[in-house]
């Protein structure tokens, strides 16, 4: 899902700067100019370095006039790592690149080695975003453009389903999006998901917390015990049972009436998950949800080393969250 941040489509052009920490979006722009290289010339020399190997005269070197005047496409990865002598060749080579050369630049985009980063956009390089996607909200989408790609149709619970099965790792998302638009014909579902990582579905980190917010003990504490036997990070179901709990507060104190379309931009959900956590929260207190929340801080501390054993810490907090999912009706 890596985006342009200005207004060249231009592969080919002389200086490509690829911004971010995601790998993949990096290796994609990558593979982007290389391919659009190659289709102007077969035979284009593909130079792709390492910032140890990048020193200082190395540039100049590999963007020497050729007698054969053959493409070339050189792709300096983690520029941020250049040595200050080296980014002195870089900027000098910015002020005037070589016809039929290509330079990629790949930066992390912090502080370290802005002056470069700002010399780089400053001579106008074709820019691409690749970042970090921290957020599961980042992930979907980055699923339903990778579904958008490959000119095919899924649902957003589909989406949802697939996120929560494979976990944050784009790599692996987009191997299963290429391997469901493969094996599968018209638009893909949540079934279909489902019986493709049936496994790895069923033990996910969001499987527990659902579980748990429809007070649903039993069930959550046996979804529990699956995903960490498979792998699961305790501090995912933490955040998990986190995102879980606040939706449901987000929504209970929202107005009444209001439209699925406008409580979705309001609070930051798709739609549809406007629906579920209306059928999660029939059971839940304003005072439940202070007492989950409560619940998840402490085993969240307990998970990250405050405690001797995080898989106690995380059955009490499914326990206590499974029990405030009930206070209403208790109430009652």
């Amino acid at each position: 899902m890596a985006t342009r941040k200005n207004s060249t489509d231009d592969l080919l052009a002389p200086l490509t700067l690829a911004v971010g920490q995601e790998d993949l979006l990096l290796d994609r722009a990558v593979r982007e100019v290389v391919a659009a290289a190659r289709a102007a010339d077969a035979d284009t020399d593909v130079r792709d370095l390492a910032p140890e190997q990048l020193q200082p005269g190395t540039l100049a070197e590999l963007t020497s006039p050729s007698l054969f005047a053959e493409r070339k496409v050189v792709v300096v990865r983690s520029a941020q790592d250049l040595s200050a002598d080296t980014i002195k060749d870089v900027k000098a080579y910015l002020t005037a690149p070589v016809e039929e050369i290509t330079l990629v630049l790949l930066h992390a985009g912090g502080a370290k080695g802005k002056g470069l980063l700002d010399a780089a956009r400053k001579a106008g390089a074709r820019e691409v975003a690749c970042p970090k996607m921290t957020k599961p909200a980042d992930r979907l989408a980055f699923v339903r453009s990778e579904f958008r790609g490959l000119g095919r149709s899924a649902t957003p619970e589909a989406g949802q389903a697939l996120v929560d099965a494979i976990g944050s790792d784009l790599r692996e998302l987009a191997s299963a999006v290429a391997q469901l638009c493969a094996d599968v014909e018209g638009t893909i579902d949540e079934a279909v998901v489902a019986r493709y990582y049936t496994g790895r579905a069923e033990a996910s980190s969001f499987t527990v917390a659902d579980r748990a917010v429809e007070g649903r003990v039993a069930d959550a504490l046996e979804a529990l015990r699956w995903s960490l036997s498979t792998g699961v990070a305790p501090v995912l179901i933490t955040s998990a049972l986190s995102q879980a709990v606040r939706a449901i507060g987000k929504l209970a104190s929202a107005p009444r009436g209001a439209r699925p379309g406008d409580l979705a931009r309001d609070l930051g959900m798709p739609p549809w998950k406007i629906d579920r956590v209306r059928q999660q929260m029939r059971g839940w207190s304003a005072e439940g949800v202070s007492v989950a929340l409560r619940a998840i801080a402490e085993a969240d501390a307990g998970v990250k080393g405050g405690g001797d054993d995080p898989e106690y810490a995380l059955e009490k907090a499914v326990v206590s969250v499974a029990r405030a999912a009930r206070t209403r009706r208790e109430a009652h």
